[in-house]
């Protein structure tokens, strides 16, 4: 075993196992089965790192196991109509995205873009801590100064208010939203919200 290799893999790979254990948990239908995807994912990175290692580890991980996941579904014999369904989350035809699709999944993003900004400040700050930088709950709390209980009511009015811009029009709801925001900062009747 090499020991540069090693040290690179658990520096590189193994910290992040939980996110990759949630991504197999959301996309593979066979509970059973995910430890032992988990370690033929592994395998193939290790072997793969040992040819030449990947500039970026995180992304082809991820992308090794989208792989490994298609490939054992082409081999099933029968093809229940779960695991048809989970081939359009697992991103199978990545090679042949179209202009028109990429066009659209940066439209898709500008919108989501737009929408996060468009949340109240800390509200977005509790967001970004919670769902991009995977900070747990409690640490989120002490880091903003506020209970906990205010985290996930701050994380859950973020997603609300993303969702209804989002799949929403963006323009429906702007109304609904000027209100909340002022009432995240306390405006509007002269109080101000313990969330």
């Amino acid at each position: 075993m090499n020991d540069s290799l090693d040290h690179w893999f658990i520096r590189e790979i193994l910290v992040h196992e939980r996110a990759l254990m949630r991504y197999l948990s959301l996309s593979w239908h066979w509970r059973d089965e995910i430890h032992d995807l988990r370690q033929d994912i592994y395998m193939r990175v290790y072997e793969a790192a040992a040819k030449a290692r990947p500039a970026m580890p995180k992304s082809f991980m991820f992308t090794t196991a989208r792989h490994l996941m298609t490939d054992r579904l082409r081999r099933a014999r029968v093809v229940s109509i779960d695991a048809v369904g989970d081939l359009d989350a697992l991103n199978v035809l990545v090679d042949e995205i179209s202009p028109e699709r990429r066009l659209s999944a940066r439209q898709e993003l500008k919108r989501l873009t737009e929408a996060f900004d468009r949340l109240p400040d800390r509200c977005r700050q509790v967001v970004w801590l919670r769902r991009v930088e995977e900070l747990p709950q409690k640490e989120v709390a002490l880091r903003m100064g506020i209970g906990e209980k205010t985290v996930e009511k701050q994380v859950a009015k973020g997603m609300r208010l993303i969702a209804e811009y989002f799949y929403g029009g963006g323009h429906t709801h702007r109304a609904r939203r000027r209100g909340a925001a002022d009432a995240d900062r306390g405006e509007g009747h002269g109080q101000q919200q313990a969330d």
